[in-house]
């Protein structure tokens, strides 16, 4: 049941997908009831939170919740879509219906019409050579060797000018560039491979990543992006190529005829420009993320609000993160006391400038953001470069220090950032600025503690210019 070759028939594929959705309603129904306390029932996969606008508006509780459903639905996902496309073939219809799997609503009427489309007979017209020479038996190499380099080097191609096509004219760092694009890479690779003969499931896979990582190395050359972005993009990008190259490894196994090859090599090219323009249509707005930082320093609030609204700058930092060129704080600028004031809060990429809206000495200091710089410089071999998302695609609204009394003369430190970025999926990158921002978070902290503990409590420095802390 969990392969991809073969075929299966429609009583098979509904008894098999009938008794896959009643286990996992169970196991759904008993992590859900048990694990979250939560109720659960069928109309329940249709609307898991309520009328939610996005994963913005879920807590972490719900974020937790909407992860492990995610995790317990994965093992299904590959045996309904395994078996689909088996279905398909037995039906005598092209595999890469399978896409439909993913549709919602749509793809309830498109498994109750596999359940009673009767098995077709092999038509011996696909396993019969060619009448007559075509443009892609010309253009695709017989060979092995021949195939696999022009499929890497026709999708790395495809994949740069998409990318040029995304970054620079739509300016859109989305679904298309991070999720379309990968997908159809691996998946054009693989067709484009196993074009002449079928090709074993380790060469496709092979085939299907090697674009992407020759991609990446184009973008460096190119001066396009930088190491540390990239970086961050590679697993997203890398597993996506998989399942597109897994894809096309079904559909070159499932003898579904050469004649289909330009229609859907052409489906192929066009997805990600027509997810480009779906998103240029939509422009979903970003939603607002928290993050929340603490630590504990052996001094009284008093003294420790002295650090927290003035200190020294800080120290070259040795973490690999912000040596890499992520964006670090280095110093911030007091102008005035008291709400109005307005912190100059200086970073390794430029200033941020936060007005205070709030000054409960010796509890809350609270300020909005009304200038972001870049949030990073990026590592490159050509000592700088500008990229389109370095400016605008990443927002700090609003950041406070809390300062908690704890017994025996200590405080609780708490640090927090409310942002935005607009990149998608916005789930996958907010969990890489969410470490970023924790990590900035601890730096200043750990810096305000050093502080505290370093200077007497009665050496209050008056407040003006060379002081404050910074969160992004």
């Amino acid at each position: 049941m969990w392969g991809w070759q073969g075929r299966v028939s429609r009583s098979a594929y509904l008894a098999v997908g009938a008794a896959a959705f009643a286990l996992k309603f169970l196991i759904d129904w008993m992590v859900v009831t048990h694990l979250f306390a939560r109720p659960w029932s069928l109309l329940s996969y249709w609307r898991p939170f309520g009328a939610v606008s996005g994963i913005h508006g879920l807590g972490i509780g719900d974020r937790l919740f909407a992860g492990t459903m995610l995790l317990l639905a994965v093992p299904f996902l590959w045996l309904g879509l395994a078996m689909t496309v088996k279905r398909l073939r037995d039906a005598g219809e092209p595999t890469w219906f399978a896409a439909l799997f993913f549709v919602p609503a749509a793809n309830l009427l498109f498994f109750l019409a596999l359940c009673l489309r009767p098995s077709a007979a092999p038509k011996a017209s696909q396993d019969a050579p060619w009448p007559g020479p075509r443009l892609l038996d010309a253009w695709i190499p017989q060979g092995k060797v021949g195939s696999a380099l022009l499929s890497i080097a026709a999708s790395a191609a495809i994949g740069l000018a998409s990318t040029l096509l995304g970054t620079q004219i739509v300016a859109s760092y989305g679904w298309g560039l991070f999720v379309g694009l990968p997908f159809s890479m691996g998946l054009f690779a693989v067709l484009i491979y196993s074009y002449h003969a079928p090709r074993s499931y380790g060469e496709s896979l092979t085939v299907a990543l090697l674009p992407v990582l020759i991609l990446a190395g184009l973008l460096l050359l190119v001066a396009l992006e930088g190491f540390i972005c990239i970086l961050m993009a590679a697993p997203l990008a890398l597993g996506l190529a998989g399942l597109g190259g897994s894809l096309g490894h079904a559909i070159q196994a499932a003898n579904w005829g050469r004649r289909n090859a330009p229609g859907m090599l052409s489906i192929v090219v066009l997805l990600t420009p027509g997810l480009y323009g779906i998103e240029h249509l939509v422009r979903p707005e970003p939603g607002v993320f928290q993050v929340k930082s603490f630590i504990d320093i052996d001094a009284p609030p008093e003294k420790v609000w002295e650090k927290v609204v003035a200190f020294t700058e800080i120290p070259p930092p040795k973490e690999a993160l912000f040596r890499a060129g992520i964006a670090y704080p280095i110093r911030a600028e007091m102008i005035g006391h008291g709400a109005g004031a307005v912190r100059r809060c200086v970073f390794s990429t430029g200033p941020f400038i936060e007005p205070i809206t709030v000054w409960d000495e010796p509890h809350l200091l609270r300020f909005r953001v009304i200038a972001n710089p870049a949030p990073l410089e990026e590592l490159t071999p050509y000592g700088h470069i500008e990229a389109k998302h370095l400016h605008g695609y990443f927002e700090s609204h609003q950041g406070e220090f809390l300062l908690v009394e704890l017994p025996g003369g200590r405080t609780r430190v708490e640090g927090t950032t409310w942002y935005s970025h607009s990149m998608w999926p916005e789930g996958y990158w907010h969990w890489w600025s969410d470490y970023i921002i924790h990590r900035i978070h601890m730096r200043v902290l750990e810096h305000i503690k050093a502080e505290s503990a370093a200077v007497p409590a009665g050496d209050r420095p008056g407040v003006s210019r060379g002081g404050g802390a910074g969160f992004r």
